[in-house]
This record gives C-alpha cells, sequence and structure tokens, in this order.
C-alpha cells in the first residue's frame, strides 16, 4: 500500500508541470458513399519522415482519435474488408494541432486506392482555444535582430513586448503581455515540460532558429491544461530518416556601417570616431537517422561573440593641482557652467593645505589615470568581450508499435568578462559588471499505447539556471593605508 501510495504521489508532482504535450491529435469519421458510419475500419497514420506508424480501430459510431501524435507531415490510410483503401497525403500536424480527417470508402477491393491530397490547412474543430502557429519557416526566414526566437511570439497578435529580463536572472529575454496579461502571465513549455525560471516567472532561453521546430502562442479561450492567461508550447527539431543540417554565420560590425552624424570627433585627428561593435553569430545542426524508422538524432550549436570598445564614459578626477592643494582651477567658472564657486572657511582662496588630506585618498589617487584638463574630467571606455553559447541535443527512439521514448538536453551559457579583468592599468574599470552565467534543461518523454483508445504520456524534466556576478580582484583597504 505504501508503495502504491508513493507511486501515485510520485506521478502527482511529476506531472504537476505538464500542461501541454507538444504532440498533435488526429480525429474523424469514417462513413460508405451513402452518409453510413463504419464501424471496425482500421486507421494507419504514417510519419512520412519517420515512417513512424500509429493504428486504430473506427468505433462503433464510425468515429477515431489518435492523440499524442508526434509533429510532422503524415499520410493516412483507412481500410476496410469490402471496401477500397482510402488513402490522405499532405496532412501536416502543427504543436497543439486536432485536425478532423474524415474518410469516406467506396465499394471495392481493399487493395484498389481512393488517394487524397490535402494540402491545404486543416480545420481546428475540437478546441475553442484561439492560438497561431509559427512554424520553422518563418521563424529562419523572418528577419530577426540577434537570433532571439522569442521575439516573434509578438506576431501572433494581442502580444506586446514589454521589455526584457535584467541581470538578475538570465538575461535578455523578451519578457511578453499576451492579450492584455501581465510580464509574468504567460506559461512557456518546451517539448511538452515547463521551460522557465522560477525566480522570475520568465522563459528560460528557447533554442535558437535552426534548432526550433516550431512554437504555438495561445491567448485566449483556453484549457485547464494550459493554467495561465496565456501559453507558448514550442517543440525541438529531431531527426528524421533522411539526413539534414545547416551551416551559418552571421557577422553585424560597425565598419559596415557610416559614421553617425552624432559621433564623437577624435582632438587629434579631427576625425568622427567610428563604433568598434563586432558581433559574430556562428553555428550549425545535423540530424538522422542512427536506426532508420527507430532511433534517431538531432544535434546543434550557436555561438555568440560579442566584442565592443565604449569610449563614452565621463568621470572627474583630481587633477595634480588639486592634490597640491590649488583648487582654483576646479571652482572657476570655466568649470562650474559659468559660475564661480568658493570652498569656504576655513579655506582662503580656495586653496587646502595638503597635510590635510587623508593619506589613504592620497594613495587612491596615485592609482587612478591621470587628467590634463582643469577640471578634471577624463573620458574612458569600457571594453565588452562576451561570449555566448547554446547546445542543443535530442535522441527519440521507437521502442516498438506501442512505445515511443525521447531525451533532450539544452543548455545556454553566457559569460561576459569583468572589464578589469580585460584592462588592468584603468582602476575605474572595476565599476564594470562580469557575468558567468548557464541555462540548462534535460527533459524526458514516454508515450505508450495501453490500447486503442488509451494512451500514457509521461514527461519528467530538470531544469536549472545558474547566475554568476564576477566582480574585479583589485587593491585591499591595507594596501592603501586603512586599517580595517
Amino acid at each position: 500500500m505504501r508503495r502504491l501510495i508513493g507511486v501515485v504521489a510520485l506521478g502527482f508532482v511529476t506531472c504537476m508541470g505538464v500542461f501541454a504535450q507538444a504532440t498533435a491529435e488526429m480525429s474523424g469519421t469514417v462513413k460508405d458513399q451513402t452518409g453510413a458510419v463504419l464501424p471496425g475500419a482500421e486507421i494507419k497514420a504514417t510519419q512520412t519522415e519517420t515512417r513512424i506508424e500509429r493504428t486504430t480501430i473506427s468505433n462503433e459510431t464510425g468515429s477515431y482519435v489518435l492523440p499524442n501524435l508526434a509533429l510532422g507531415p503524415y499520410r493516412v490510410e483507412v481500410a476496410l474488408p469490402g471496401f477500397r483503401t482510402f488513402v490522405q497525403t499532405g496532412v501536416v500536424l502543427q504543436v497543439n494541432s486536432r485536425p478532423v480527417v474524415n474518410a469516406v470508402l467506396e465499394v471495392g477491393q481493399v487493395s484498389e486506392q481512393v488517394e487524397v491530397q490535402a494540402n491545404a490547412a486543416m480545420v481546428e474543430t475540437r478546441s475553442v482555444g484561439v492560438g497561431q502557429v509559427m512554424e520553422n519557416a518563418r521563424i529562419l526566414e523572418l528577419p530577426l535582430n540577434g537570433r532571439q526566437a522569442a521575439e516573434l511570439i509578438t506576431l501572433s497578435g494581442a502580444a506586446v513586448q514589454i521589455t526584457t529580463t535584467g541581470n538578475r536572472s538570465f538575461a535578455g529575454t523578451p519578457i511578453i503581455s499576451a492579450a492584455g496579461g501581465l510580464g509574468y502571465g504567460a506559461a512557456y513549455s518546451l517539448d511538452g515540460i515547463f521551460h522557465m525560471d522560477p525566480y522570475d516567472g520568465q522563459s528560460q532561453p528557447l533554442p535558437f532558429p535552426d534548432a526550433l521546430q516550431e512554437f504555438k502562442v495561445e491567448s485566449s479561450g483556453l484549457s485547464a491544461q494550459n493554467g495561465r492567461a496565456s501559453s507558448v508550447n514550442a517543440v525541438t527539431k529531431s531527426g528524421t530518416n533522411s539526413l539534414h543540417g545547416d551551416l551559418f554565420e552571421f557577422v553585424r560590425n560597425d565598419l559596415f556601417n557610416a559614421t553617425t552624424y552624432f559621433a564623437a570627433v577624435d582632438p587629434v585627428t579631427g576625425k568622427k570616431v567610428h563604433s568598434t561593435l563586432k558581433r559574430n553569430q556562428f553555428g550549425g545542426t545535423l540530424g538522422g537517422a542512427i536506426v532508420k524508422n527507430r532511433l534517431f538524432f538531432f544535434g546543434g550549436y550557436q555561438g555568440t561573440t560579442i566584442r565592443q570598445d565604449h569610449q563614452n564614459l565621463k568621470q572627474y578626477l583630481p587633477t595634480a593641482a588639486m592634490l597640491a592643494g590649488d583648487w582654483t582651477a576646479f571652482a572657476s567658472p570655466a568649470c562650474n557652467a559659468g559660475r564661480h564657486i568658493n570652498l569656504g572657511a576655513p579655506f582662503v582662496a580656495n586653496r587646502v593645505d595638503p597635510s590635510q588630506f587623508s593619506r589613504a585618498a592620497f594613495n587612491i589617487a596615485a592609482k587612478l589615470p591621470k587628467t590634463s584638463d582643469p577640471c578634471g574630467l577624463i573620458t574612458f571606455g569600457q571594453i565588452t568581450k562576451e561570449n555566448d553559447g547554446q547546445y542543443v541535443g535530442k535522441v527519440d527512439f521507437q521502442r516498438n508499435a506501442k512505445d515511443s521514448m525521447f531525451g533532450r538536453y539544452v543548455a545556454t551559457l553566457a559569460n561576459i568578462k569583468h572589464p578589469y579583468d580585460i584592462d588592468s592599468s584603468n582602476i575605474l574599470n572595476t565599476s564594470g559588471k562580469g557575468f558567468d552565467n548557464i541555462a540548462q534543461g534535460y527533459t524526458f518523454g514516454d508515450t505508450y499505447l495501453i490500447g486503442a483508445n488509451m494512451v500514457n504520456a509521461y514527461r519528467l524534466s530538470v531544469s536549472r539556471v545558474n547566475v554568476q556576478r564576477t566582480a574585479a580582484s583589485f587593491f585591499a583597504p591595507r594596501d592603501v593605508g586603512i586599517n580595517v
């Protein structure tokens, strides 16, 4: 009894996060030419890219349902002794779709076939939810800044991007408001399991476009399995019987652009300073069959490197005259927007006895950059050196006619070097930030056909988001004479 309770509890806990299986369903009715229903007909749906088959039998009302089907193109065959075999091709199943494929059988031999091409979109009749599918062709071909696939959610209608996640979580993920909901009101799934960061209620990074099969955005009329105001259900690509893949590189370099009108001017050459942004995104995918019709693989990698030297930071530092006690230039109208100021008593004529300065302050000032500007102004830059990457891997296994499994792993990395680690000659670079982040998702799924009308679908996932801020290592208080 305890074991039974434990199994039930485990199933409840592990299934709480499963609100959409990232699969599809096909249903319909089998009739003859007179409109009479035909029970006992065998319906076989074959995924044409993997040759994986699912079969069922029409019931006493001639109806059938094939739930939890993998996505992709299908060939549907309906056969019954005494009738010609009905064949319909071009049926494409998308994420969470439930198309109806009705069959009309003609009298004849089973060896004879009546083939129907179904290139038009299937009509959704079993769900009242309002949603839109973003298929792989549009994900790859639409203009996409930074190859951030989540930005395409806004094309579904009734969705706007509010902002992006900050540095306390995995930075740069779009925060979407769908159908007027709050930014954290959308539920994200990948391959039928939660794909969210519990820290801020936002999505973990989705796979890059070449590794993302499709996603569906549903914003109203949702069923209870969605659990939130809106949902985004995404699916990772899978391998097929044919070997397929691609290589890519996208380059963004400011040397290709015209200099902006308001760009800074180099005081030595008199020429406008060109920005130094260099961004490269590169990678590839590969998918295929390890054992045809049974075992498939898919893998992909995308790397992103960003290099930029910002020359737009301004600071005011103590000048040599100020350290010598002469503050007259600093207090002059030239350094105070035309207004003359005085240090006030007990100082006279804007001069300070240097012996009154803190020795620790002197020691810190000695480590600062030198400036020739009488007001102490210095303009400097912090170098950006960022290396990001994403790994995606998936294996699908058709164990037998009743049991299919898959395993998927996705890892997203973001490494931003601290500016002081890049250039330690300028102590002002210690004000920058560095990051070493990783987001991981492991998912296992199993679909078992208990009978013609009963399917058990199981999903188990482990997610981990680790955000590490890196700090600069520079002088300690005792190094400048502070006894702490």
